[in-house]
């Protein structure tokens, strides 16, 4: 890795003076350059250049490698949400390359300081992770490669059984919740009120209310209401050993400090493609540069047939608030304006796009981001369709380009990442300290070899048979494991709680 040539710094001071001037807001950032090689393995370590050893950044790595070598694919630009940032140039690219992907870093920069489901993630986290790793390392000495490797393999396999949600949200706290508690009545002995406090000491008072909540909580089973941060359930009740419970830990916060990146990859993108197209078209683009450029940008912009480019998606969208919001296309006199001739001509010249593209950047994450904005005349524009498959042809067909439709399968696609959501009901099933999880059936089955997998990750940890109910064919199912065997059997009694039990028919 090395400094940047004086060119190269020159064009950097003069694109982060553009995008300053622009009004973005972004921690200092250091660029590096690096080699096709170097840069896939910073790549095959999430971006961080020290992290524990494991053999899955080893076969990110060679996946990487082939793929550039074959000309398959190539890294344009790697850039890490840290105070400060750090982005990663590749040696080899061109001088139109290098200035494009220095605006889309300060595109980015700019979203992970300000995006609100940004706020909570670590901004020293390149310390943080060179810790993690160090600590692993020590781990690996005293307890051996193969066994802390094995345990580190079956966290990772459950990383994504985490409550994304939960830093914004804290659940069960609410003054309904709250409500439907027990009220615990402390026996006080009768005093007059300046002897209160010393027949019935408040620290007193204080431990017997706990001691009599912790026996209620212990006759309604742990936990007391459905965890969906199961990690953090196996972290404080699993039989672990002490290095167990800290890899558990560190990994369980890499995974939400990652979490927020998948929460926004359709709005990040689509922010730094925005940025950087507005500041080479108008600020630091040569004219001997201009096909050069259309070529790597229409590159980055290209979409497959049937898949969604979250870089062309998210730079759409937000140009097209950008164009009804400086249009005056909002509001109650045009939700009520019913002439499609008047809303085709429609213009009240109000000249706030650039100020609302900065609120939804900073307010927004992709499913609100899709959810309020994607409309019925984007969706015709962009020709956005939803696709399946017809077992009477045995082909992909369009199934409806009916924009409500096409809304609702983009969402369920990015609702938890298109993961299932699992969450822990009871730790002592049948009073045997079995594991019982429930999956919020919302429309779409369990992979059954994927499910049977988990259950087999999670008896390893918790050390007791592993059951999880789901629903298949409309039908309550129990997939269990127990050690040696794996089951899937119809049970009548559900245990799914009433707020997450199967939809009416006909809805998801």
């Amino acid at each position: 890795m090395g400094e940047l040539t004086p060119e190269l710094a020159r064009y950097r001071d003069e694109i982060r003076e553009v995008a300053a001037g622009y009004g973005l807001d972004f921690y200092e950032v250091f660029f590096e350059l690096v080699d096709h090689d170097e840069l896939n393995m910073i790549a095959a370590y999430g971006g961080f250049p020290t992290r524990y050893p494991h053999w899955r950044f080893g076969m990110e790595y060679e996946q990487l490698s082939k793929s550039y070598r074959y000309g398959l694919s190539k890294i344009y630009e790697l850039v890490i949400n840290n105070d400060p940032c750090y982005a990663y140039l590749m040696r080899s690219n061109s001088l139109t390359d290098q200035k494009l992907v220095m605006a889309h870093v300060y595109g980015h920069c700019d979203f992970f300081k300000n995006n609100l489901w940004f706020a909570h993630t670590p901004r020293k986290m390149m310390d943080i992770a060179a810790n993690h790793g160090a600590r692993i390392r020590r781990y690996m000495d005293r307890w051996g490669v193969e066994r802390v490797e094995a345990f580190v393999d079956r966290v990772l396999s459950l990383d994504n059984l985490i409550d994304i949600h939960s830093p914004y949200i804290k659940r069960g706290t609410g003054p309904r919740e709250r409500a439907q508690e027990p009220v615990v009545d402390v026996p006080r002995i009768q005093a007059k009120d300046y002897m209160e406090r010393y027949i019935n000491p408040p620290d007193v008072l204080a431990r017997k209310r706990k001691d009599i909540e912790d026996r209620q909580r212990q006759r309604r089973g742990v936990p007391d209401r459905p965890a969906r941060d199961v990690l953090r359930f196996l972290l404080e009740h699993a039989p672990l050993e002490p290095w167990q419970q800290d890899i558990l830990a560190m990994l369980r916060d890499e995974a939400y400090y990652f979490a927020p990146q998948g929460m926004t990859k359709i709005m990040n993108e689509g922010w730094a493609v925005y940025w950087h197209s507005t500041i080479m078209t108008r600020h630091v683009l040569d004219a001997s540069e201009v096909v050069n450029y259309a070529d790597a940008h229409s590159g980055t912009l290209a979409t497959r047939p049937g898949q969604i480019n979250p870089y062309k998606i998210g730079v759409e969208l937000f140009r097209d608030i950008e164009d009804r919001w400086n249009r005056g296309k909002f509001g109650l006199e045009w939700d009520r304006c019913e002439d499609p001739d008047e809303k085709r001509r429609w213009n009240r010249a109000t000249d706030e796009g650039r100020a609302k593209i900065f609120q939804v950047r900073r307010v927004h994450n992709d499913i609100s981001f899709i959810d309020e904005f994607v409309h019925e005349e984007f969706a015709n524009a962009q020709k956005l369709f939803v696709w399946g498959y017809n077992q009477s042809t045995n082909q992909y067909e369009i199934v409806s380009r009916d924009w409500q439709k096409v809304k609702r399968s983009l969402l369920d696609a990015l609702t938890n990442f298109g993961n299932p959501i699992i969450q822990v009901v009871d730790a002592n099933h049948q009073n045997r300290g079995e594991l019982y999880l429930v999956h919020d059936w919302a429309g779409a089955d369990l992979q059954l070899d994927y499910a049977q997998q988990t259950l087999r990750y999670l008896f390893d940890l918790w050390q007791r048979p592993v059951h999880i109910e789901t629903r298949e064919g409309g039908k309550a199912r129990l997939l269990s494991f127990d050690g040696q065997e794996a089951t899937n059997r119809e049970i009548t009694a559900s245990r799914a709680p009433k707020d997450i039990a199967a939809p009416p028919a006909g809805k998801r």
